[in-house]
């Protein structure tokens, strides 16, 4: 299907389509914390919190993040660990860090204002065609497309696209169709409305049909496919990772934490001593002692595994032993330093950001202590 031609468009009344949209908006949208302005910082924040996580999820974020960074300038200016403690538990971490950098050069480069044309916001780190036509609809009421998962659910309906969305040279045909569509009088309201009648009616699998504000113009309703689609054929293979560790304290009750690299999967984020293995080992508990040993220089007791924890992301999957042990040797200040160690307290770990699957363990610990 050519952009040009989908023979839907032809047919739409697209003001009464927008006037019955806009509407339903006006009376239905949620009641969001970013929705009280059109701050475009707080749009943007807001933008990338919510890609890949739910909405319920993200707004005690949303509402911590703006009390910690209220302004560009605070974020701007903020370090790195506490950005990271911002965003703990809502994973995919090289969004903030693209984040951080994108609002330091709107600092140095754009006097604090978030760049209002398309040309100049593109350039901004992180900042892709969904989260620039976001920033620019919502925020200064440009004409822009707003291309998400709902928008594309909602559209692939209304409109009969049958395309498969999971291929990324298909978005161009959803850009296309809602400039087509688009309210030019209330771009900032129509993007969101689709986007909220994605989430709340037009849902995966079977939508709410009799409650859409747009059935009359949905192609998919009034052909009775509207559950085929849309189509999207793409799969992603995940690996499998085993992995073992390990909560181990000290004489003083410390606990040994280590900063991960600073590159690569959860960059920079705190974690307990853990170790990945491929092959088929006989004791992943004398296998970790024995790693311990080697890049640590130091010998410990271990327990028995208190919890197993499997975490899902992207790509690949954790499956992870858990165990709970002492350190019996004094672990030198070089090697503390080489690996990104240190000692810490139960107070002094409340401040340190963890990936999801470190807090599930260090919950699992208290539990058991």
């Amino acid at each position: 299907m050519e952009k040009n031609k989908i023979d839907a468009l032809n047919a739409i009344d697209k003001t009464l389509f927008q006037n019955d949209l806009l509407d339903w908006f006006e009376k239905e949208h949620r009641d969001l914390p970013w929705r009280k302005d059109r701050d475009p910082y707080k749009v943007w924040v807001s933008e990338i919190m919510l890609q890949q996580t739910r909405v319920d999820t993200v707004i005690p974020y949303f509402e911590r993040f703006l009390t910690w960074f209220p302004t560009m300038e605070d974020f701007s200016k903020a370090e790195e660990d506490k950005i990271l403690k911002a965003w703990e538990g809502l994973g995919y971490y090289s969004r903030v860090r693209n984040l951080h950098a994108a609002v330091k050069e709107v600092q140095e480069s754009y006097g604090g204002k978030v760049p209002d044309t398309l040309e100049e916001i593109s350039k901004l780190k992180g900042v892709g065609p969904y989260t620039a036509g976001a920033i620019l609809s919502i925020a200064y009421g440009k004409p822009e497309p707003a291309v998400d998962g709902n928008v594309m659910r909602v559209l692939s309906r209304i409109l009969l696209i049958k395309e498969d969305i999971a291929k990324p040279k298909t978005r161009k045909i959803f850009e296309y169709a809602v400039r087509e569509l688009i309210a030019k009088h209330n771009t900032s309201h129509f993007n969101q409305a689709l986007m909220e009648l994605g989430a709340l009616i037009c849902t995966p699998g079977t939508p709410s049909c009799l409650l859409c504000p747009v059935r009359e113009h949905c192609t998919a309703f009034k052909e009775g496919v509207q559950s085929e689609l849309p189509v999207k054929n793409q799969k992603k293979s995940s690996k499998t990772v085993n992995m073992v560790a390990a909560i181990l304290t000290n004489k003083e009750g410390k606990v040994l934490v280590r900063k991960r690299p600073s590159t690569g999967l959860l960059a920079n984020l705190w974690e307990f001593p853990t170790f990945s293995y491929s092959t088929k080992i006989v004791s992943n508990r004398d296998f970790f002692k024995d790693e311990f040993r080697k890049v640590y220089e130091a010998e410990l007791e271990l327990g028995v595994p208190i919890t197993k924890i499997e975490h899902v992301f992207s790509h690949l999957v954790w499956k992870v032993d858990l165990y709970v042990g002492i350190v019996v040797d004094k672990i030198s200040s070089e090697v503390l330093d080489t690996n990104r160690l240190k000692w810490v307290d139960q107070e002094e770990i409340k401040g340190l950001a963890f990936p999801v699957p470190f807090q599930k363990m260090y919950a699992a610990y208290l539990e058991n202590k």
